[in-house]
């Protein structure tokens, strides 16, 4: 039996800096995030919980890198679908440095932007909430249990 290699992540967070747009010689768009991920555990010393930050920083490649930049700012709070990426470089110095990246498939806005119009005290959504490449499964069934393929 051949051993399956799965290589995926997914993490919830708020963005630590605005996003950084580039593009590469081919014109592509690369979009760099940061984001603050929160783990809690008890304080050995208080027996209090307390959040202790993890930093993720995310690529997120054409289209959706270009909505990331134009719709989210420090602070958003995000939900990145994606893989982890290994890297490795000779620094300036001489040393050996190596990094581990999330490369995003999807990024999922959550809560409001700052300044969103508002109705009725409520925060209108002027952003797409996803720029998932997937489409969403549509509510409610319609369909029989023979629909089920299995």
């Amino acid at each position: 039996m051949a051993a399956t290699n799965i290589n995926r992540v997914t993490i919830t967070g708020n963005l630590t800096r605005d996003p950084e747009l580039r593009s590469t010689p081919s014109g592509t768009a690369v979009c760099s995030l940061r984001v603050a991920v929160n783990s809690r555990r008890k304080d050995g010393e208080s027996g209090q919980w307390v959040d202790k930050p993890n930093y993720f920083d995310v690529t997120v490649w054409g289209a959706q890198g270009e909505n990331c930049s134009q719709y989210l700012s420090k602070g958003r709070p995000v939900a990145i679908d994606g893989r982890l990426n290994w890297r490795e470089w000779d620094a300036q110095d001489g040393s050996k440095r190596q990094s581990v990246d999330i490369i995003a498939d999807s990024v999922q806005f959550l809560g409001s932007r700052e300044g969103a119009p508002q109705q009725n005290g409520v925060a209108e959504p002027d952003l797409p909430a996803s720029t998932s490449d997937f489409q969403e499964a549509p509510v409610g069934g319609g369909g029989s249990d023979d629909d089920i393929p299995f």
